[in-house]
């Protein structure tokens, strides 16, 4: 006798106070899917996971229409997962894809929604990771919102992030000093050590940022990558040069808290220093990412740029890695694997 397949999908169980539990969570068993023309039955096999998803868990309207979670409907995000059948003409069974997906080891999508990965470019776990949103917002945050240029001081939060490590070495590679904030001696050694940053800076052991800034970019900041926000923020910005550029992220500091966090007004400084400042999102600039993805893989081939993962493995444990991105637990990024691929 054949044995049955089992399918799971982890849901949204209760929206959270503050950091979320593993009471936020509930991990249902559910039927294997049909599959109508056009679809793909897919098998989840890298599962990212990432701050930002925190607010779509909140309750309430969202100024980006149909990103919240709904209550006991599963969790949706970036994932690379195999053909395990297709009713498209355009798919084969074992063909890799990636999209944004449920939290479920198995199900149908319809082909129009999903993207093949390429696996001559990098590893296929890239495509979420320094090939995928995280490694296009360093890319296009660096070259177009910041407008990096050689020579500049550019001093990054969050640097030992998935988004944040990307960020710094494309930086780096534009001939630009670099500095990168981190919280913790093994994330300071990393930037340094591994990714060949200027100077790495345990914000947690740090007593003074705002000297500690001052100390390690004697000539001021010029460039401001923003992944944190909160205190971090304040520090590095009462560094910043004139014509200093700021582009914001992300802001991890604020993600569980129930109020705006209020803090300095920069409105004056800006003006006083001719300074801009500018939030983005990655799909702001969807048209050029293909372009950016081949020559974020050549930087890698090149050896000019390195990406590293923090793997969690089971898919019971994605709960557990979703949490431990407010702990500051993963260096560069967190991402679960549920499966291993078919041959």
């Amino acid at each position: 006798m054949q044995t049955q397949i089992q399918n799971q999908q982890i849901v949204l169980a209760n929206r959270p106070n503050g950091v979320p539990t593993q009471d936020t969570f509930e991990i249902k068993d559910i039927a294997m899917p049909e599959l109508a023309d056009g679809d793909l039955l897919i098998k989840s096999i890298y599962v990212s996971v990432d701050p930002g998803m925190r607010g779509f868990m909140d309750k309430g309207d969202s100024d980006a229409a149909g990103t919240k979670y709904e209550l006991n409907k599963p969790i949706t995000s970036r994932t690379v997962a195999q053909v395990v059948a297709s009713n498209s003409a355009d798919f084969a069974v074992g063909d890799i894809v990636h999209g944004r997906f449920a939290w479920q080891r198995f199900q149908s999508v319809t082909a129009k929604d999903v993207e093949k990965v390429d696996p001559s470019l990098a590893p296929i776990s890239t495509a979420v990771s320094m090939l995928g949103v995280p490694g296009l917002s360093a890319y296009f945050g660096m070259l177009k919102v910041a407008n990096i240029q050689a020579g500049d001081t550019v001093v990054v939060s969050g640097a030992a992030g998935s988004v944040g490590s990307t960020a710094a070495q494309i930086a780096k590679i534009h001939g630009c000093k670099v500095v990168g904030i981190a919280g913790s001696e093994k994330k300071t050694a990393y930037l340094e050590d591994d990714l060949g940053l200027d100077k790495g800076i345990n914000y947690k052991t740090t007593e003074n940022m705002t000297a500690a800034i001052a100390e390690a970019c004697p000539d001021g900041v010029d460039v401001f990558f923003d992944n944190v926000g909160g205190e971090l923020f304040d520090a590095v910005f009462a560094n910043i040069n004139n014509h200093a550029r700021i582009a914001i992220c992300g802001q991890i500091a604020d993600y569980n808290n129930a109020e705006a966090a209020q803090g300095p007004r920069p409105m004056h400084t800006l003006i006083k220093k001719s300074a801009r400042m500018e939030g983005f999102v990655v799909f702001n600039y969807a048209d050029e990412f293909d372009a950016a993805k081949k020559q974020l893989a050549k930087w890698y081939n090149e050896d000019q740029l390195e990406y590293t993962e923090t793997l969690t493995q089971g898919f019971e444990n994605i709960p557990t890695a979703f949490i431990g991105l407010f702990s500051g637990e993963n260096i560069g990024k967190q991402m679960v694997q549920v499966a291993e691929l078919d041959s």
